[in-house]
């Protein structure tokens, strides 16, 4: 079985978004060289899997009923 992860926990996703705005950043006179790039990717993914945890946490204690584990497939 493949682990799977959200998107938001991918440093290619990140990368890309990067590789996409860093255009735009040196348009706006900040420049992003090939390193600085990839230790954004990397950080920008270990900060929203970390954010995606707390925010699943959080939607734990708030919610209001149980979770259904039954499998409804049938």
């Amino acid at each position: 079985m493949l682990d799977m992860k959200q998107w938001y926990q991918s440093k290619t996703v990140w990368g890309a978004l990067i590789a996409i705005g860093a255009p735009l950043l040196r348009y706006a006179g900040l420049e992003l060289g090939l390193a600085e790039q990839a230790d954004l990717a990397d950080a920008l993914a270990t900060f929203a899997g970390a954010f995606g945890g707390v925010l699943a946490i959080y939607g734990r204690i708030k919610a209001t009923g149980p979770i259904d584990l039954r499998d409804r497939r049938n």
